[in-house]
C-alpha cells in the first residue's frame, strides 16, 4: 500500500492526462475531470506526507529490483512537501483557467499538457536514479513548451523559441554530465553515487562534472548568468501557464541542485558551494535590477522569479541545516507569492486591457478587494513583516550571518529593500495613481469565482503561513535534517 502510494503522484496526472486526451471535445468534461485530478493528487500527497512524517524515508524499487540496479522512487518529508505545493498550485492554476483560458486553446489539449507537465514535476521530485530525472525534465519540457506555444501567436512563437533552445542545451549538457558521472562510477542511483563517487581519485573530472550538472540545472533554475530565456519568454502565454511555470519549473531546478550537491557532489564544497554561494548573490542582484528596470507588470515580476531563486541558492550554497531550512522555507513561500501576483496581474489586464503600467493606474478606487490581496502577496515578495516572505528571507539572512557570510546576508538585506522599490512602483502606477489613459477598456469582471477564487485561497495560505511560521519552519527542518543527513537516505535506498 505504501510503495503505490509513492508512485500514485505520477501514475495520477498520467492517466488523467490519457483520459483527457479523449474528452478534449467535452469543455465541461475535461475541467471537471481535470479539477478532480488535482485535489485527489493533493489528498494522496497529504496522505503520504503522514506516512512519511511518521515513520520516515519511504522508497519504492520499480518491478522490485533493489538499487542501485533498478529504478527507485523516494519519498522523504522534503520531495513529499514540494508534491503537495504542486497540488496546491495545480488546483488554483486549474480554477483560474476555468475564467481566463479561451476554448480554442482547450480545444488543442491545454488540459492534456498540463497533466503530463505535472506528471514530469511529480516524477522529478520522487526519482531516486539521475538518468530518470533527465527524462522527467524532457517529460516537463515537452509539455511546457506545447502549452507556451500553444495559440500560435507571433510573440508567444518568438518566447516559445528562445525557452525550448535554452532548454535543449540544458538536456544535452545534463546528459553529457550524467555521461561523465556513470564513466566514473559505474552508477546512476544517487544514494550509490554519493558512496561511489568518493572513490575516485580524480577530483578534476569530478569537478567538471559537478559543473556541468551546475549550469544544466541552472539554465532550468534561471540563476546568473543564464537567467536571460526566462523574462523573454514567461510573459508571452497566458497567465495560468506563466503562473504554473513560475511556480513550478524553475524550482524543479533548484530542487535538482539541492538533490545533487548535498548527495552526490560533496568532495569539494569549498569549490562546488562557494560557486554556488557566488552565483545566489549574482542572481539576487541582476533579478533585482532587471526588475527595477521594468514598467510592465509581468515582466517585473518576471524578473523577480530570477532574483527570488537566490535566495534559494544561498540556502544551498551555505550548506548548514539552517541553510537548507530556510531554502526549504523559502519554497513555501515564494511559490505562494509568486502565483498570486500573476494571477492578480492576469486580472488587472483582463478589466483593463494593459500590462504596462504607465496606462494603469486607479484600481485601489475602483476594485479595493484586489487591491488588498495585491498588497499582501507583494508585502510578502518584499519581505513586509509579519507575511511569511519576511520570515523567509529572515530565516535566509540569519543562516548566512551565522556562517559569517556577513556581505551575502547584506546583499539579501539590500535585494529585499529593491524588491520593495519594485512592488511600491507597481502599486504607485497601476493601483494609486489617478488613470489618465480614459481609451483603455475597463470590462466588468465575468465569472468571478475563476478570477478571485485562486487568490483568495492562496492569501488565506499565506496569512496562515504568517500567522504559524514555527509549524511551517519545523517541516523545513525536518525536511533539511534529512537531505544533509545523506548517511540515512544512502541506507534506506541501498541498505548501506
Amino acid at each position: 500500500m505504501i510503495e503505490f502510494l509513492i508512485i500514485l503522484p505520477v501514475i495520477i496526472p498520467f492517466f488523467t492526462g490519457a483520459i483527457l486526451i479523449a474528452t478534449m471535445k467535452s469543455r465541461e468534461i475535461s475541467r471537471t475531470i481535470s479539477l478532480a485530478s488535482a485535489f485527489l493528487l493533493l489528498v494522496s500527497s497529504l496522505v503520504l506526507f503522514a506516512v512519511v512524517w511518521i515513520s520516515g524515508i519511504k522508497v519504492l524499487y520499480v518491478g522490485s529490483w533493489k538499487a542501485p540496479f533498478g529504478i527507485s522512487f523516494i519519498a522523504d518529508v522534503f520531495s513529499v512537501s514540494m508534491l503537495i505545493m504542486t497540488a496546491v498550485m495545480l488546483i488554483t492554476v486549474t480554477i483560474y483557467s476555468f475564467s481566463s483560458i479561451d476554448s480554442g486553446r482547450e480545444k488543442y489539449g491545454f488540459w492534456v499538457f498540463l497533466q503530463f507537465m505535472i506528471m514530469g514535476v511529480c516524477g522529478s521530485f520522487l526519482t531516486g536514479d539521475i538518468f530518470n530525472l533527465f527524462v522527467w525534465f524532457e517529460v516537463m519540457l515537452m509539455s511546457s513548451f506545447v502549452l507556451i506555444a500553444l495559440g500560435n501567436e507571433k510573440f508567444q512563437l518568438e518566447g516559445a523559441i528562445k525557452y525550448v533552445t535554452i532548454n535543449v542545451i540544458s538536456s544535452v549538457l545534463f546528459l553529457s554530465a550524467v555521461g561523465i558521472l556513470y564513466g566514473m562510477t559505474g552508477s546512476l542511483n544517487m544514494a550509490d553515487l554519493a558512496g561511489k563517487i568518493k572513490l575516485v581519485g580524480n577530483n578534476y573530472l569530478i569537478n567538471i562534472a559537478a559543473l556541468f550538472f551546475l549550469t544544466s540545472f541552472g539554465i532550468k533554475a534561471a540563476i546568473f548568468p543564464l537567467f536571460f530565456w526566462l523574462p523573454a519568454s514567461y510573459p508571452t502565454p497566458p497567465i495560468p501557464v506563466t503562473a504554473i511555470f513560475s511556480a513550478l519549473l524553475t524550482k524543479v531546478g533548484v530542487f535538482a541542485l539541492i538533490r545533487v550537491f548535498t548527495l552526490v557532489f560533496t568532495t569539494d564544497v569549498s569549490f562546488t558551494h562557494g560557486i554556488i554561494l557566488a552565483l545566489a548573490g549574482l542572481t539576487m542582484v541582476t533579478g533585482v535590477f532587471g526588475a527595477a528596470a521594468q514598467f510592465e507588470f509581468r515582466r517585473i515580476l518576471a524578473f523577480h522569479i530570477v532574483s527570488q531563486i537566490g535566495y534559494l541558492l544561498l540556502g544551498l550554497g551555505l550548506f548548514t541545516l539552517n541553510g537548507l531550512s530556510a531554502t526549504v522555507f523559502f519554497f513555501f513561500h515564494i511559490m505562494l507569492a509568486k502565483t498570486n501576483l500573476f494571477f492578480i496581474s492576469g486580472i488587472v489586464n483582463r478589466i483593463y486591457g494593459t500590462y504596462d503600467l504607465n496606462k494603469l493606474g486607479g484600481i485601489y478606487k475602483n476594485h479595493p478587494f484586489i487591491s488588498i490581496m495585491f498588497m499582501i502577496s507583494a508585502g510578502s515578495l518584499a519581505g513586509i513583516p509579519p507575511l511569511p516572505g519576511f520570515w523567509a528571507k529572515l530565516f535566509v539572512i540569519k543562516a548566512a550571518f551565522e556562517s559569517h557570510y556577513y556581505f551575502l546576508g547584506a546583499v539579501a538585506i539590500i535585494v529585499s529593500i529593491l524588491t520593495l522599490y519594485s512592488m511600491l512602483k507597481i502599486w504607485n502606477e497601476a493601483f494609486w495613481k489617478k488613470n489618465e489613459y480614459h481609451f483603455t477598456k475597463q470590462e466588468k469582471l465575468t465569472h468571478r469565482f475563476g478570477w478571485y477564487a485562486p487568490v483568495v485561497v492562496i492569501s488565506v495560505l499565506m496569512l496562515l503561513l504568517s500567522v504559524f511560521p514555527e509549524h511551517i519552519y519545523l517541516v523545513a527542518q525536518k525536511a533539511s535534517e534529512q537531505i544533509i543527513n545523506s548517511a540515512e537516505y544512502i541506507k534506506i535506498v541501498i541498505g548501506k
